[in-house]
């Protein structure tokens, strides 16, 4: 059986139901972006996804994030984005301020380093992406973009 790849579509037999086999495709397209990005940020800045991914939060919001909020948009407990930030600091990326309104809590919020790191990190990732995505046409991306709008505004309206 060498050359065959096994991921998650490898355990799927012809019988299976169609939205299951494409419910698994996607899962799987989505793993192997996910598992090059990740090896990238590695090679190439010496970074990982989520670290990565606080710091685009960050970005977005120049006026920083509550650690409460980070933690919420990122969907990873408080001590993963203590432990994140706490390195990023340590590197000069990010500052930790006191709330204004709570002053057990604190404001997270990227240096000027940390924001020119980003962009460079940023930049070099939409190119990975272009990248990845180019064994599509442009026709293709959209079609496919509207597709699964369509199919995340099916789920948003029918979640209970």
């Amino acid at each position: 059986m060498s050359g065959m790849e096994f991921d998650l579509e490898s355990r799927l037999s012809d019988d299976d139901h169609q939205a299951l086999k494409l419910w698994l495709r996607l899962l799987s397209c989505t793993t192997r972006i996910e598992d090059q990005i990740r090896q990238r940020l590695r090679a190439d800045f010496g970074t990982t996804l989520p670290r990565f991914d606080l710091l685009a939060q960050l970005e977005r919001h120049p006026d920083g994030l509550a650690m409460r909020e980070l933690s919420k948009r990122l969907m990873v407990t408080g001590g993963n984005v203590t432990g994140i930030t706490d390195q990023l600091e340590a590197e000069g990326l990010v500052l930790r301020e006191t709330h204004p309104d709570d002053r057990r809590s604190f404001i997270v919020k990227l240096t000027p380093q940390g924001l020119r790191q980003f962009k460079r990190m940023a930049a070099t990732h939409e190119a990975w992406i272009v990248e990845l995505f180019a064994g599509w046409t442009p026709a293709q991306k959209t079609q496919v973009q509207e597709l699964l709008a369509q199919l995340k505004t099916h789920l948003k309206d029918n979640t209970p």
